[in-house]
């Protein structure tokens, strides 16, 4: 049998209605105090004095600075994106319409400027009401919301329980009226009203009259008409119940009450009223978009500069705090992010490899760093920035590492880095020409295996040696398995040929040109050992074949080529400061030698004769001074082309990022609409450079790379003039062999660009010349 109710506490009885008008929950007892007391409180009587229960209550109301939007914005201050929690705009009160303080004030609690806090008349008014006609009136006053909602944020930012509306006990409602008396003492009734108004709810994570008015009528608030201001002043009542959105008709009627209420206190003419309730809605909904997926540009750089604040401790001791600052603290974080570059690689990218057209295993990415800051120019991206799964999109951004400093507690949402393939030879042309060694010295490129056995040279492996390990030796090979020749290393070098590369770092440390890479910034991008990892030093690592790199990091190391041996840290924060003043603060420009000066001229004499003899003389990018490298993995799965003058450094890859080994091949893929049935670095990833290049004429031009002493170039027993210009050159022949310097390989079109006239080195070897 059920329980049966008691009449003494039944709704339908006088006290029980007495009981949940004041939301009683156990504390009967205290029901006068709660009537009572706060009149006397207010009267400046000593009768509270008396009720120790409400003495023992808080008198002050402790209020927390409110939640304000980040806003990440780009060198030029242009927008990147907006983060928040709250989306709020805090105005004051002379910037809100009269309308609204009057619609506010009207439905709310139209004697707000005759209470001081506690409406003693409205709370008898509500009770006669709800006793004789069956209704649930509140009697709360503006004020006392006030102190309700600073409450419940209060409690939010600091990870405890709020008290709703809906769950408060007397306790809870004497504490509200005692807080309320307590800020009409401290604050005039137009700063009450101006504090409510930005703290309020109005719908899902629109706080603040500014921010709603914007969300539903894209006007300021101060241009609010009549029916609007009834409509916002109505869904604070119930930002869910009343919401234009979800249940128009529900809104409708409220605002009608509204504009009703607006009527009888005399704010507004019958006319004014007739024509205000005729009116649709009239919705303008427009929504601030919140986070790097609603980034305005570049939201992979987005994510990176969110991951850079929430691994600082400058922000925050835990993570808890670090968010708090970055989503609630109204930041303004100001990045070194270039718009105009930005565009033009975004534009390149997507044109090349556009997500709608292009196979979701594609990636295609485009970075560029100054060299002489480390600043981080663009960082573009083929994927949707959605962490929704459906084709084209995810929020892994292929442009960084995994971890900041290979430290796994420090994510920087990286993709885990791509086999750089022949990018990575001019390493070992930069420790030739350490080595005293010149340019146009020639090397045996000839067809060879390396024996089981095979020594070389390498100062960090037990013993100094690392031995070919192969059963079958280790025989690179170039791509078509062609041009086996005696050739320059310069000329090796603009040809992409393996066998060049192999014979030269035969003569070599091989630790010294893996430390040469990892000093200059290429290191494993999935590193989560505490520090970043070099890359391997066997043989088929010095075509690329040691590790998987970041962009970035491959972009950092040419860097320190195109400034003169002196590689500059990454940065992407210039400046970041709260809405209170505070400034936090961000890592200065930090630049430090790594190579000579004579050798990062060295290799930029190589490179360039890559963009006039090589895999990039078809590159049509403006003609400005640039040098290159293409590069292409041995299963064709990842393909690159760095491009770089004094002024810009520019990585381009064009990769398979969701597959790995045999099977992994870019061939045959859609990618922008076409299916290549070859690939390497020359085809996509350069041609698309090119077109980022066309797109930002007169920018980052450069000064002409200064050569290198001639001895770099002949030797030192060699010649005495410097050349300005690498141009074509000749090697020479060895004994009883011809001479070919032309190199072949694939070429094709992206973009209306011609691709380059040579292929690319694989990793082991036995894919082509890059």
């Amino acid at each position: 049998m059920a329980a049966r109710k008691s009449p003494l506490f039944d709704t339908a009885t006088t006290l029980g209605k007495i009981i949940a008008f004041l939301g009683i929950s156990g504390l009967a007892g205290v029901l006068a105090a709660g009537l009572l007391v706060p009149v006397a409180a207010a009267a400046g009587t000593g009768a509270s004095a008396s009720i120790q229960f409400f003495e023992e209550l808080p008198a002050e109301l402790e209020r927390d600075a409110l939640a304000q939007p980040t806003k990440i914005v780009a060198a030029d201050g242009s927008l990147i994106a907006t983060l928040f929690e709250e989306n709020r705009q805090p105005i004051t009160l002379d910037q809100v319409s009269p309308y609204m303080k009057d619609a506010l004030i009207a439905i709310e609690d139209y004697r707000f400027y005759d209470h001081g806090g506690v409406d003693v008349e409205g709370i008898m008014g509500a009770l006669a009401s709800n006793l004789t006609s069956g209704t649930e009136r509140g009697a709360s006053t503006l004020t006392q919301q006030f102190v309700t909602n600073v409450l419940i944020d209060s409690a939010l930012q600091n990870n405890e329980t709020a008290v709703f509306s809906g769950d408060k006990t007397v306790g809870d409602k004497l504490r509200e009226m005692k807080l309320a008396i307590a800020v009409e003492k401290e604050l005039s009734k137009d700063e009450i009203l101006e504090g409510y108004l930005n703290i309020v709810q109005f719908s899902g994570t629109s706080y603040g009259v500014q921010a709603a008015s914007k969300y539903f009528f894209n006007v300021d608030a101060a241009n609010l008409n009549i029916q609007q201001s009834a409509l916002l002043a109505g869904v604070v009542n119930g930002p869910t119940l009343y919401s234009p959105e979800l249940n128009p008709e529900a809104s409708l009627q409220r605002r009608n009450l509204v504009i009703g209420a607006m009527l009888t206190r005399g704010k507004i003419t019958q006319e004014e009223h007739d024509a205000a309730v005729a009116t649709e809605l009239d919705l303008a909904i427009t929504p601030t978009l919140n986070g790097c997926v609603g980034a305005a540009q570049a939201p992979y750089f987005c994510d990176y500069v969110t991951h850079l604040i929430m691994n600082d401790p400058a922000y925050g001791e835990t993570t808890e705090d670090r968010e708090k600052v970055l989503y609630r603290s109204g930041l303004t974080i100001k990045t070194t992010l270039d718009p105009r570059v930005q565009g033009a690689a975004q534009t390149a990218v997507n044109e090349t490899a556009n997500p709608d057209t292009t196979d979701g295993a594609v990636g295609h990415t485009m970075i560029s760093l100054d060299p002489k800051t480390g600043s981080i120019l663009s960082m573009a991206q083929n994927t949707r920035y959605n962490p929704e799964v459906a084709q084209g999109n995810t929020v892994l951004n292929f442009n960084v590492d995994q971890f900041d400093g290979g430290d796994p507690t420090k994510s920087l949402g990286g993709g885990g880095g791509f086999q750089p393939g022949s990018t990575y030879k001019p390493f070992t042309v930069a420790a030739w020409v350490e080595s005293g060694k010149a340019l146009n010295q020639v090397v045996d490129g000839t067809k060879k295996t390396y024996r089981q056995g095979d020594e070389w040279r390498a100062s960090c492996a037990q013993g100094g040696e690392f031995q070919i390990q192969e059963e079958d030796g280790y025989a690179p090979q170039n791509y078509g398995d062609i041009n086996y020749r005696y050739t320059s290393v310069l000329d090796g070098l603009a040809q992409s040929l393996n066998t060049i590369t192999m014979s030269s770092a035969k003569q070599l440390d091989l630790c010294r040109i893996r430390d040469m890479a990892y000093d200059l910034g290429v290191h494993q991008a999935k590193s989560a050992e505490g520090e970043e990892v070099a890359f391997g030093f066997q043989p088929s690592a010095l075509i690329g074949g040691g590790g998987e790199a970041a962009p970035m990091s491959m972009a950092t190391a040419y860097s320190g080529f195109a400034n003169d041996g002196v590689v500059c840290r990454p940065r992407a924060l210039t400046e970041v400061t709260a809405i209170d003043g505070t400034s936090y603060p961000v890592p200065a420009v930090a630049c430090e030698r790594k190579i000579s000066q004579d050798v990062a001229r060295g290799v930029n004499y190589a490179t360039q004769r890559v963009m006039t003899d090589g895999s990039g003389q078809l590159l049509e990018y403006g003609g400005i001074p640039m040098a290159g490298k293409t590069g292409t993995n041995d299963e064709r799965s990842q393909t690159w082309f760095m491009g770089y003058n004094s002024d810009m450094v520019t990585a381009s890859w064009v990769g398979n990022w969701q597959a790995e080994g045999p099977g992994s091949s870019l061939g045959g893929l859609q990618i922008g609409g076409q299916v290549y049935p070859e690939i390497d670095g020359s085809l996509i990833a350069g041609p698309s450079w090119a077109e980022f290049m066309q797109q930002i004429p007169g920018l980052y031009v450069g000064a002409p790379f200064a050569a290198p002493p001639a001895s770099v170039i002949n030797g030192a027993q060699r010649g005495t003039t410097t050349p300005t210009n690498p141009g074509r050159q000749t090697s020479p022949a060895a004994p009883g062999t011809g001479t070919n310097t032309g190199g072949t390989g694939t070429s094709g079109t992206t973009g209306g660009t011609t691709g380059g006239a040579a292929g690319d080195g694989g990793n082991n070897g036995n894919g082509g010349n890059g």
